[in-house]
């Protein structure tokens, strides 16, 4: 009997060693390391990542599309953060409590331009954070225009090798200039005898400027044996003149929502437009694109009847 409870002791001694180990099981903070430890090294160079924080207030610029440059040099990590504005006035990598401590070692920002997909530039904050580790978060304070300092979690991942991205960007391309060719028949089919001469509907995608101004969907296409244009309303009245391949065009009103007939070239693929709008303070020229939908494209008289 006394044998069997020496062994069931020295089972249990054996269980929690193996359970808890000499440190009581250790913390977070212990296992961090281990992590960054085990992680591949990257090779000295630039880098493409992901930027990911615990809180969707604070990240890159929309421009950015949630990406961030990585430098690595002699094994040390460094990412590029464009930021939306100059709201965000330093950061810290660390925990906010140590970043409020006198001689705390800030990281200050640069000051960059970007450029908007609507044209329009502005100036804004930028920052070069050390990265402890890929893949795993990792502390970066910061401080805004209340000067009050705020933690938070951030993650650095997905590293591809600019070269790589290069040419990704050139598969991709390739890809998009075979689907070009293979669209642009179809439109031609379609421009070009594919519709007879008559007044149709047609859906279409529209993109670019700020997205408040947009065009009525769907629009009147009007077939003749030389072309096809397209008839398109304007959420706004403010748009005093169109630009399409070179073309200007004026509105077809003078009062109400901006009214437009401009040229259909393409079908299926985006089609370039520039509109200038008056609502500013001074005239604005904006870049846009309008993709007109072969397969909804309906006569006039079928829709009436479905009503």
């Amino acid at each position: 009997m006394m044998k069997s409870r020496k062994i069931i002791f020295a089972l249990f001694l054996i269980l929690s060693v193996a359970l808890f180990g000499c440190n009581g099981g250790g913390s977070v903070s212990d296992d961090q390391p281990a992590k960054a430890a085990d992680y591949p090294a990257l090779a000295d160079g630039t880098y493409t990542v992901k930027f990911t924080t615990d809180n969707t207030m604070f990240h890159v610029n929309e421009v950015c599309d949630g990406k961030a440059t990585l430098t690595v040099s002699n094994g040390q990590m460094t990412v590029h953060l464009i930021m939306p504005s100059k709201n965000v006035l330093n950061l810290y990598p660390g925990l906010a409590e140590d970043a409020a401590k006198e001689g705390a070692e800030l990281i200050n920002p640069t000051t960059e331009t970007v450029t908007y997909p609507d044209g329009l530039s502005e100036e804004v904050y930028a920052y070069d954070v050390p990265v402890p580790y890929l893949d795993e978060e990792f502390d970066l304070a910061l401080i805004g225009n209340k000067e009050i300092w705020y933690d938070h979690k951030v993650v650095v991942s997905s590293p591809v090798e600019d070269d790589e991205t290069e040419a990704t960007e050139e598969a991709e391309e390739t890809e998009a200039a075979d689907d070009t060719e293979t669209e642009t028949a179809k439109s031609d089919e379609l421009i070009n005898g594919g519709q007879v001469t008559g007044t149709y509907t047609c859906e279409f995608d529209f993109e670019g400027g700020s997205g408040k101004a947009y065009i009525e969907s769907p629009a009147i296409l009007n077939v003749d044996e030389e072309q096809v244009t397209a008839t398109i309303t304007w959420s706004s009245e403010n748009y005093d003149y169109m630009i399409v391949d070179g073309e200007k065009y004026l509105p077809e009103n003078t009062e109400g929502n901006s009214v437009f007939t401009i040229p259909v070239t393409v079908f299926d693929q985006p089609i370039t437009v520039i509109g200038d709008t008056v609502a500013m303070s001074q005239p604005y020229e904006i870049e846009y694109t309008i993709t007109f939908h072969a397969d909804s494209v309906t006569p006039v008289d079928d829709t009436t009847d479905s009503e």
